[in-house]
């Protein structure tokens, strides 16, 4: 990996995460209570050895900007040359923002090109999964390949979500389409399958500047791998398969795209489950981010009708649960849970408090909200979708614009989000 350079892609606006991504990136949305979406990426870009990293923001950026700097600069050697750096738009090749994923790449060209690496690792910060890329590069060399796309198996009933890709006896490419209705088109890794694209493609460098540049002059084309660069590369190039190989270590693959709220809602309560499927325990494959400093957890209370308890929940540092109960939850840091309330299976983020008397479930709440006493989610749809975005499954979002801060509450606005 000393030869390649990482080039992830953090800019998009995350619509479908809406109004989680209404004031952050979707990159930087928590997960699993200290974590962002983008540390299990960068993750498994330090555990592969990949240890030179641009990073390409664009929309709502400066928390995600926070946290790489406070968090992930000081894990690589700058002395040996390596890095993990957010590169915002610079415009410096066009007068647009950017318009796609392959024309992000383009307009970055020239920090790409001073890095002079042989080979280009893209990656996608906004998934769930864990994979080492080293393997991916391996096959990649022997093979010969001008460009390596990750493939996954899924249900032909899935292709209208994914880029489908048509692969013969030897992992070559012979196909690419984009989010078809449905295919006829079988995995040679399992005929019942359907292999998709990962998003995550490693590029010889010699091949992707040119490709690049060709597409940019493209009036016609939407400047993206999927949709552009990789269907017109298929007949020309030797384009090549990997099907995911899965460091979870677990019976079914793992990886999943938190881009809609009912998804991100499952990936997080899965963390609580008693065997989750997704392991944040294996030291051999570490999941790193930034954590401040804050006190340990604390459960107070042992009184009748009053006792500080969770159950089947993850529990962060700086929490205290105070005679209240929370079952199937996620708690990141600094969360306070009053006296006589009841949360069920919700996702807290940090900085919430949840007065006395309060009954919550199947919510995910964000970060800095007081929730006032007595007050009831998650009971009444009707109700909530009043006051709260309510997803068309029932979990009920509550963020800060829903004038909750009916009781004064300690907020640090110049903390990361």
């Amino acid at each position: 990996m000393i030869e390649t350079l990482g080039v992830l892609l953090a800019g998009g606006a995350g619509e479908r995460l809406y109004p989680l991504t209404r004031d952050r990136a979707k990159p930087a949305v928590n997960f699993g209570g200290i974590y962002r979406i983008i540390d299990i990426t960068l993750s498994n870009c330090i555990n592969s050895g990949l240890r030179r990293v641009y990073i390409l923001t664009q929309y709502k950026a400066l928390s995600l900007n926070r946290h790489i700097r406070e968090g992930w600069s000081g894990i690589v050697g700058n002395e040996l040359g390596e890095f993990i750096e957010i590169l915002p738009p610079m415009k410096r090749v066009s007068e647009n923002w950017y318009m796609g994923t392959a024309d992000a790449v383009y307009q970055n060209i020239y920090s790409i090109g001073s890095e002079q690496p042989r080979y280009v690792l893209i990656l996608s910060g906004d998934h769930i999964y864990k994979m080492n890329y080293d393997l991916m590069m391996r096959q990649h060399q022997d093979s010969g390949a001008d460009v390596t796309l990750a493939t996954i198996l899924i249900d032909p009933s899935e292709t209208r979500h994914f880029g489908v890709v048509d692969i013969d006896n030897d992992s070559r490419v012979t196909g690419f389409e984009e989010k078809p209705k449905s295919t006829k088109t079988r995995s040679p890794y399992d005929a019942s399958k359907v292999s998709a694209s990962m998003g995550i493609y490693i590029f010889n460098t010699d091949v992707l500047i040119p490709v690049l540049l060709k597409d940019a002059e493209d009036a016609t084309s939407k400047h993206d791998f999927g949709h552009n660069i990789l269907p017109k590369m298929v007949g020309e190039y030797k384009v090549y398969s990997y099907n995911f190989i899965d460091e979870n270590k677990k019976e079914a693959l793992y990886w999943r795209d938190v881009g809609t709220l009912d998804a991100y809602y499952e990936a997080n309560l899965d963390l609580v489950s008693v065997a989750p499927v997704f392991n944040l325990y294996d030291k051999a494959w570490p999941i790193r981010t930034h954590q401040r400093q804050y006190p340990p957890a604390k459960f107070v209370f042992a009184e009748q009708g009053r006792m500080g308890t969770a159950l089947d929940s993850v529990v962060s540092m700086g929490c205290i649960v105070s005679g209240g109960t929370v079952r199937n939850c996620v708690l990141s840091p600094d969360v306070r849970v009053n006296s006589f309330s009841e949360v069920d299976s919700s996702i807290l983020f940090s900085h919430v408090n949840v007065g006395r008397h309060c009954r919550i479930r199947r919510a995910i709440i964000d970060r800095d909200v007081h929730i006032p006493e007595g007050t009831v989610i998650g009971f009444d749809p009707e109700s909530d979708r009043q006051k709260y975005h309510v997803t068309d499954s029932g979990i009920t979002v509550v963020t800060r614009d829903y004038s909750l801060f009916e009781s004064p509450v300690e907020v640090d606005y110049f903390t990361s989000e």
